[in-house]
């Protein structure tokens, strides 16, 4: 088929490099010149694993190409996909000005009948809007489809590729058919696909996003509950994972969610809960947990480096090196309840850390991605900065976002050993792979006190017993 997909972002970029890699003829479309220049010289603008690589194959092969020429994309396609931007208002409201700005454009482009997709998280109600715009400028027949993506970064070739369910919404059965046909190639794994009318389709995509989030907020309320109560979150999300109606996904506690998906979509339903008159409480509380959670990591800090146990860390660097692992155990146990007796952080005054230096590891807003937005790093390396203190950070991918971010506010290292050196203490925010093993003794010899604060409880509490370190989780007091 014939495909144009209008936006080259993370969703189109993915998306209309997948549908080329099935056979189909694609021109991807931006009005960002650089872009496109970037594109056409094999310079993807995003990281995202195994993209490079696809893109170059099928740019080879003449199936994938890059203008910004919608003239070009609009007549030379059958199908036409809107993957633009949706950005959220200050009222968490959907900004559609570019998708319906789209639907414009093609309308005044078509010379011929026109299968119009959007692809594009849009509220309920947009696919009607967009028919109306079109309408309203072109005599020729279309039809207008919702087909919401639900990609991950970091997997989104495999969840392309291998999809869970592809979900069409339209009330036209040429359509559906012709969609149908479009993602064949990807059904024989077994998925399903799901014919819906468009404001339902609409719906679940903002309807998946709030379950995945609520069970995010939910577990780290629970977290937070367990340091209070002295229970350990982690035999607490096993014992819940174990039940089949829970399942054992999206139970891992830690800083909150964030990126391009789950904040604005849980905005976004919560401003059309409000338009509507039916107010969404559970969705209000998913946000507002997630934001709370957010600080919890520097809530700790706070607590630790207010209390008597922050002046004893030169004799814990000194105990590490002639103490055994009974007398260690017993000493991490003193100043932690020193620092943490009752549990809890909330309450607590920012402390002083000027002076203090923390190193960062991780900064986008999850691994195998360079997105930051919405990322638990910048609120927490804002806490820190605000409390006087510096940052020093490594992630594998996001250091030019945080650049972009942060300038020269902060320091960026080539390694995640390199950030360590003459640190208080490290923060662990996002769980990428080359995190979980690392050389411990390494760690150590380069802090200036061994002292983490895991915000994704990466590392057992044993583990680092063994290697002498002060270890601060969540959902363990």
């Amino acid at each position: 088929m014939k495909l144009c997909m209008i936006g080259t972002g993370y969703v189109g970029l993915v998306s209309g490099t997948c549908f080329a890699d099935s056979g189909n003829d694609v021109v991807c479309v931006d009005i960002d010149e650089s872009k496109i220049n970037r594109l056409n010289n094999l310079q993807v603008p995003i990281y995202e694993p195994g993209l490079e690589e696809m893109i170059r194959r099928n740019v080879e092969a003449k199936r994938l190409s890059f203008t910004t020429s919608l003239e070009q994309g609009v007549q030379q396609s059958d199908i036409i996909f809107i993957a633009v931007g949706t950005p959220a208002g200050e009222d968490g409201s959907s900004d559609l000005r570019y998708v319906l700005q789209a639907a414009r454009d093609i309308a005044g482009l078509m010379k011929g009948p026109k299968i119009i997709v959007n692809k594009s998280t849009v509220p309920v109600g947009t696919a009607e809007k967009v028919r109306q715009e079109v309408a309203a400028l072109t005599s020729h027949g279309f039809e207008v489809v919702s087909n919401p993506e639900f990609l991950k970064e970091g997997a989104a070739i495999d969840d392309f590729m291998k999809p869970d369910r592809v979900i069409i919404g339209t009330d036209c059965p040429h359509a559906a058919e012709t969609m149908k046909e479009l993602y064949k190639p990807f059904m024989r794994t077994g998925a399903r696909i799901l014919l819906m009318d468009p404001r339902s389709s609409e719906m679940s995509k903002y309807a998946a996003n709030a379950m995945l989030a609520c069970r995010i907020s939910f577990m780290n309320e629970i977290a937070n509950l367990c340091e209070h109560l002295g229970a350990d979150v982690d035999w607490v999300r096993q014992g819940i994972g174990s039940d089949g109606r829970i399942g054992r996904s999206f139970l891992f506690p830690g800083v909150g969610y964030g990126g391009s998906c789950f904040p604005k979509d849980i905005k976004a339903l919560i401003h059309m809960g409000r338009e509507t008159g039916y107010p969404l409480e559970l969705i209000q509380a998913v946000e507002d947990v997630n934001e709370r959670q957010k600080s919890i990591l520097v809530g700790k800090i706070d607590r630790f480096f207010a209390s008597a146990a922050a002046q004893r860390l030169p004799e814990a660097r000194a105990k590490g090196q002639d103490c055994d692992a009974d007398c260690w155990r017993k000493f991490a146990h003193e100043l932690s309840s020193a620092a943490f007796n009752g549990g809890g952080t909330e309450g607590m005054a920012p402390s002083d850390l000027s002076g203090r230096t923390f190193a960062i590891w991780g900064l986008s807003f999850k691994p195998r991605t360079d997105d930051m937005r919405e990322a638990p790093s910048l609120t927490i390396i804002r806490q820190l900065l605000e409390r006087g203190a510096a940052v020093q950070a490594y992630d594998p991918e996001a250091m030019s976002e945080a650049r972009k971010v942060f300038g020269g506010d902060i320091r960026y290292f080539e390694s995640n050993y390199d950030a360590l050196h003459d640190a208080d203490a490290l923060l662990l925010i996002t769980e990428w792979a080359q995190f979980l093993t690392p050389d411990f003794e390494r760690m150590r010899e380069l802090l200036k006190h061994p002292l983490v604060f895991d915000g994704r409880n990466q590392y057992s509490s044993e583990e680092m017993n063994r290697f002498r370190f002060l270890y601060y989780r969540i959902g363990k007091r």
